[in-house]
């Protein structure tokens, strides 16, 4: 088994490498790739360093698999020539998630949406994966009409040049800015740019990729996308109103049964997820779950979730494993 990762060196990239190396992905052959100013540096993976090389030695590498997380550009150029040499592409970025005929994937909800003929793969925008985690079982027994989000989105979805102006405001440091304003002691109404509509492209991925995924265009979807100065860990306040009534021991046993799902909602021991709790998880926490007493068959929650991990790597790896398991890759 012969696994390219093209865009290695950043967050998403490493991170990867890591969830590869803990699921003990049969990789026989790493490939892992970058741009011409990282060819020859070295990233550890088993313990042992392998060297940098570029996207067209990736290709001509001839890999099974390539887990792409190099932005939606490199994505456009590169995914195709890969898929035309008979690799699998499983791609993170913007670049094919709304492309029809291309699948956009959670394993745990729509893996069935993979056929033989597939060679590219969308992983879906971390928000998207973490809310649709969650609201899959319910819309499945109650049929969601409407759904209101509020993200609380960690600079780590930004990258590393988000980090760094982090950690350099809090140290009282110069240095580079990935936003147009501090974020230490700030929220940001704004992720990603903004669109005609006056929404940002982050708010209307949330709508567009929430269909896509549940295959249904009546759902109702506003949003609203803020970045907040936590380093890991992506929060969203979901108000969700339903076709159906709803009970809530139902609810909730729903959820505390969701494979990848954690129900960690307890008001009486003041328990409910936040960033610090999902560090370096796997799962999609969700708590603070109560009947909305505004709005007939509606619901509030709030779901956490570490975004380079499910939100980005970890799915990109499940994927990968459903595949396998399928006899879709050999």
């Amino acid at each position: 088994m012969k696994v390219a990762v093209v865009g290695v060196t950043g967050m998403v990239g490493r991170m990867m490498l890591k969830v590869l190396e803990e699921r003990q992905f049969p990789v026989d052959r790493l490939f892992p790739a970058a741009s011409e100013r990282s060819v020859g540096k070295e990233v550890m993976f088993r313990g042992k360093p392998v060297k940098v090389v570029s996207v067209m030695e990736a290709v001509e590498s001839a890999p099974d698999v390539v887990l792409f997380s190099a932005g939606a550009s490199v994505s456009k150029e590169w995914a195709p020539v890969f898929a035309e040499n008979g690799a699998t592409v499983i791609d993170n970025s913007s670049a094919w998630r709304m492309e029809k005929g291309i699948p956009l994937v959670i394993p745990e909800i729509n893996a069935a949406a993979i056929t033989s003929a597939t060679r590219i793969i969308a992983n879906p925008n971390c928000s998207t994966i973490q809310l649709l985690m969650v609201i899959a079982p319910l819309h499945k027994e109650y049929r969601i009409r409407r759904l209101v989000i509020s993200t609380y989105q960690s600079v780590t979805g930004t990258g590393i040049r988000a980090r760094t102006q982090l950690e350099n405001e809090r140290r009282g440091l110069g240095g580079e800015m990935a936003y147009p304003y501090p974020i230490d002691l700030n929220c940001i109404p704004q992720c990603d740019s903004f669109l005609d509509n006056g929404y940002t492209k982050e708010e209307m991925k949330l709508e567009n990729e929430t269909r896509k995924i549940l295959d249904d265009e009546d759902i109702r979807i506003t949003a609203t996308a803020v970045r907040v100065p936590v380093t890991g860990g992506h929060s969203e306040s979901v108000n969700i109103e339903f076709a159906r009534e709803f009970d809530l021991d139902r609810v909730r046993a729903l959820l505390a049964s969701t494979s990848g799902v954690v129900l960690y909602d307890d008001p009486s021991q003041n328990k409910y997820p936040m960033p610090l709790t999902v560090h370096d998880r796997d799962e999609v926490f969700v708590g603070r779950i109560r009947r909305d007493f505004s709005q007939e068959k509606s619901l509030n929650m709030w779901i956490v979730a570490d975004n380079l991990r499910k939100g980005a790597a970890t799915n990109a790896v499940q994927t990968a494993e459903y595949m396998m398991s399928a006899g879709l890759i050999k």
